[in-house]
């Protein structure tokens, strides 16, 4: 039972008669309702039941409250940090032994809308209604429901409302991008404002100047964001300002400051390859994102500006760990320190440190008010917030291992007379994190920290983007230490900010001083200075990542780089905030990898390290770290040069006598070309073609290729001959190995040729069932299947979304897909072999409903070029990726459509679909 009988329950709260609640005449001790209101709290947190204590507290508060009108008169001053939507639904984090299909039918049957799934974190980020929390908590697999974890960027203060993850950006943001795409794709516009706009940090770097001198753009590395979204990525690739990123399929995100840290790495490091995933899911996902940008996605600088707020400040968690997964594997790791402040430039929320007991006991329990004051011989048990600290998120931790957490804390808020307004006690009993948090509402509130039970811990508090000011008697205690995280893992590199141009356009806080102005059109030199809102270190870990101690001091953040800059991406121009300072480094530390193939990453840190400007205090300091980057000097310490490229081409092959077809028996000849997408000249190059499939013969194996210079493309040809064994619709595997004067060499692609005509009987196979609704907002999907039998070798595939009516009415039930917003929308086909081949990727804006649309590799216009004009969505189209990949193997057997929902509000559902095989010509 969570709360007693509203009479008792208002009594302990010192309810009845509030006008009698007099402060204590010594403000740093609390006043008596105070007291008394934390200690009948404490009273519901003690009666609660074993499979309540499995539920965040705040969660079990909000139900309460919503369905008992007793509870809410009795804490008419209690709000939860919970945003709950309708049906009374809130996003939560289910965190189990094993996410097993029978626990996610449980969490839908629950009436739970699942956001994303990771396995390897036993999570599950749902929607789901208050009142079913408790039924579900009773299941064995669940250790435990949390709040959803929320998150935020470090985009500059007060740019954004800091705070919750919220993928649902309203009408106008969409209206605004998809007019911004429809304009950057109309004819001509390309031409007339490609790369036009560049972020200054490119100069006050000197990032221009260096790729100049060395010759080096980036060639040969990958570059990798993770952020919001990338929601104007169309029209930042149709405009110029990015090459094609490669976005992994439903993590796209929503918002346009992933796309903005996309187009800094270009404008610094424009010949580097391009990734991006969105961090803005749940923190499990976040950390399996983090994994596929190295594993899948091959990127070789990763770099993100998103903190969660459960992040453990004394231990890595799920996030940093898989941070020390992708170091460990060779990548490098850049991240925002944050825009939290520190406390040299007075703008800083944070305090951590001894827990000592004020001697003012709290309740009948073993616990007592923790006492600030204590390092000053005083006795204060409230931390004093400022005026401007309305809306901001605070963490408590302490000294436990996570998950493992057998002490027991509790954080509460309060308004200036002494009234709990939220508050955070979730039990500790061994089994989990030491963590609480709550959300202010008002300026001007006090904290304070009860130990429930257990040992003195060291402690940490931490206001997000509030700060800890003097006033009312009562004296601000701050630390240094704010940064922690994941930026905080030891390779990361955690990234402070210096502004590049302009000073920041307003006081952080009414009365502060003026922001630093950057020196562009100069570059920075020993007087720039940091930004005073980015967050200091040192970061103190207790505890290894698996939880045995392992007690270090870890010197954050790292480096600083430049902020204040303009991109194209709607609301980021100027870009302030760490966010931006994080892939200004990132793309330096990918010039120095492009110019150095095969660097090590301590030899990379070192070169930074070294070569860095000191901008802060002499020496390394916990707020520049070693000071800021200039591109010239790292490449120059480095001896960068400009390294060739030489790739081989996808080859024509032509049979006897001109034939477009190769059948078993024929000799065919191979032309293959070889292009240098390098910096430097490719000497001394040839070309080894062999082939794995048995029987064929290629002559010469060898060719000599020559001088390729940057940028150009020579062409040879070789004799293919195919065995009459082989067998129709079985391709020929060509391995085509590049050698070359440089670090890059050899370069090895393998090609398959087809073998056989095709037929050109096409065979139909459909989706019968009923229609398929598309989750909201949702890595999960809706997934179709597709039976297909009696073709064995596929020769081409194409793949319709059907209808029998095509209009743009919503919910139409004469479409093949039905959905109000064709931009949310990612589409994937995924042979019985494994093989996906992405169909579209969040485009076509605001249009609605796929009717009548054939997707195939030998249309002439791409579906990636459509706009909300072309709704519905019908014609022949290019794929986003080849459907071709998905035949070399047998085509019988079970194909899949999915769908994945990636903006929130607009639905749909799929309803007919076909795949159309053509065989071959025996």
């Amino acid at each position: 039972m969570l709360v007693a009988g509203a009479a008792c329950l208002a009594t302990a709260l010192g309810l009845a008669s509030p006008a009698a609640a007099a402060p204590h005449p010594n403000p740093g001790m609390m006043a008596a309702n105070t007291a008394a209101q934390i200690a009948a709290l404490q009273d519901l947190k003690k009666s609660e039941s074993a499979t309540d204590r499995k539920i965040d507290s705040q969660l079990l508060v909000e139900n309460k409250l919503r369905t008992d009108r007793s509870a809410r008169s009795a804490l008419p001053h209690v709000q939860s940090n919970l945003k709950v939507g309708a049906g009374n639904t809130v996003a939560v984090d289910i965190r189990a032994t094993k996410t097993s299909d029978a626990l996610v039918d449980a969490v839908r049957k629950a009436g739970g809308q699942i956001r994303n799934v990771s396995q390897r974190e036993a999570s599950i980020r749902a929607e789901l209604p208050l009142s079913a929390l408790g039924a579900l908590a009773t299941r064995d697999d669940i250790k435990r429901i949390d709040a959803g974890s929320d998150a935020m960027t470090s985009e500059a203060p007060g740019s954004a409302a800091p705070g919750r993850i919220s993928s649902q950006p309203d009408s106008v943001s969409k209206q605004t991008r998809d007019a911004r795409v429809e304009a950057a794709t109309k004819p001509g516009l390309r031409a007339n404002i490609a790369a036009a706009i560049t972020s200054q940090g490119d100069r006050a770097h000197a990032a221009d100047t260096a790729r100049q001198q060395n010759g080096i753009t980036g060639v040969g590395t990958k570059l990798c964001a993770l952020s919001d979204g990338v929601s104007s990525l169309a029209a930042s690739v149709a405009s110029g300002e990015l090459p094609p990123v490669d976005v992994l399929p439903g993590q796209e995100g929503s918002g346009d400051e992933g796309t903005a840290m996309l187009e800094i790495m270009h404008d610094l490091a424009p010949g580097a390859a391009l990734g991006f995933a969105t961090a803005f899911i749940s923190d499990s996902s976040f950390a399996d994102n983090i994994r596929a940008l190295r594993s899948q996605a091959h990127c070789d600088v990763i770099v993100d500006d998103v903190f969660y707020f459960n992040e453990a400040a004394f231990q890595d968690g799920p996030i940093a760990q898989a941070v020390n997964a992708v170091t460990a594997d060779g990548a490098l790791y850049f991240s925002s320190a944050g825009n939290e402040g520190n406390v040299v430039d007075g703008t800083s929320g944070h305090w951590e440190g001894d827990y000592v007991d004020s001697g003012q006991v709290i309740g009948k329990f073993a616990g007592g008010a923790h006492n600030f004051a204590a390092s000053v011989g005083g006795t204060q048990v409230l931390e004093p917030l400022s005026a401007s600290s309305a809306g901001v998120p605070v963490t408590l931790w302490w000294n436990d291992p996570l998950g493992h957490a057998g002490d027991d804390y509790d954080l509460y808020l309060l308004d200036a007379s002494g009234n709990v307004v939220s508050f955070s006690q979730n039990l500790q009993t061994g089994t989990q994190d030491p963590y609480e948090r709550v959300n202010t509402s008002a300026g001007g509130q006090r904290l304070a920290i009860v130990k429930f039970k257990g040992d003195n811990k060291y402690l940490s508090l931490s206001a997000l983007r509030g700060r800890f000011v003097s006033g009312g008697g009562l004296q601000a205690f701050v630390t240094p230490g704010m940064t922690s995280g994941h930026s905080a893992a030891k390779d990361a590199y955690s990234v402070a900010a210096a502004p590049a141009a302009a000073a920041f356009g307003r006081p952080l806080e009414p009365g502060d001083p003026a922001n630093p102005a950057g020196p562009y059109p100069g570059t920075f030199s020993s007087s720039s200075q940091i930004e005073r809102f980015s967050s200091d270190g040192p970061r103190k870990i207790f505890f290894k990542a698996d939880g045995t101690p392992g007690a270090e001091v870890r010197q954050k953040p790292d480096l600083t780089a430049a902020d204040g800059v303009a991109t194209s991406a709607p609301g980021f121009s100027p870009f302030f905030g760490t966010s931006a300072a994080a892939p200004h480094a990132a793309a330096i530390a990918g010039l120095v990898l492009s110019g150095n193939p095969g660097m090590s990453p301590a030899d990379v840190r070192q070169a930074l390290t070294a070569t860095a400007v000191d901008i802060g205090a002499p020496g390394v300091d916990n707020r520049t770290g070693v000071g800021i980057l200039l591109a010239d000097r790292v490449l120059a310490y480095t001896g960068a040069s400009p390294q060739p490229l030489a790739t081989a081409q996808v080859p024509t092959v032509r049979g006897p006598n001109g034939s477009p077809f190769v059948k078993p028996g024929d000799t065919a000849t191979v032309t293959l070309p070889v292009y240098n997408g390098g910096d430097g000249t490719a000497a001394s190059t040839s070309v080894v073609v062999d082939s794995p499939t048995p029987g064929v013969t290629i002559a010469p194996r060898s060719k000599r290729y020559g001088t390729i210079e940057a940028g150009q493309t020579v062409i040879n040809s070789f004799t293919l001959t195919v065995p009459a064994t082989q067998q129709l619709g079985v391709p020929v595997v060509l391995n085509a190995k590049v050698t070359f004067a440089g670090a890059h060499s050899p370069t090895t692609q393998s090609f398959q040729i087809p073998i056989g005509q095709p037929s050109p009987v096409v065979q139909s196979f459909a989706y019968s069932g009923a229609p398929v609704a598309i989750p909201d907002n949702s890595t999960v999907g809706a997934s179709v299947s597709i039976p297909v039998t009696g073709v064995g070798r596929a020769s081409k595939l194409t793949f319709s979304i059907d209808g029998t009516s095509c209009s743009t009415t919503a919910g139409s039930t004469t479409v093949g897909l039905d959905h109000t917003y064709a931009g949310d929308l990612t589409g994937t086909l995924t042979s019985p072999s494994g093989a996906t081949a992405v169909l579209f990727q969040r485009r076509g804006g605001a249009g609605h409903n796929f009717c009548q649309v054939v997707f195939d590799d030998s249309a002439s216009a791409a579906f990636s070029t459509v706009s909300s004009a072309n709704a519905p969505f019908t014609g022949s189209w290019k794929p986003q990726s080849a459907l071709g990949s998905l035949l070399n193997d047998v085509a019988d057997g079970t194909w899949t459509f999915k769908v994945v929902d990636g903006g929130a509000v607009d639905t749909g559902s799929i309803r007919s679909v076909s795949l159309h095989l053509n065989g071959f010509v025996a």
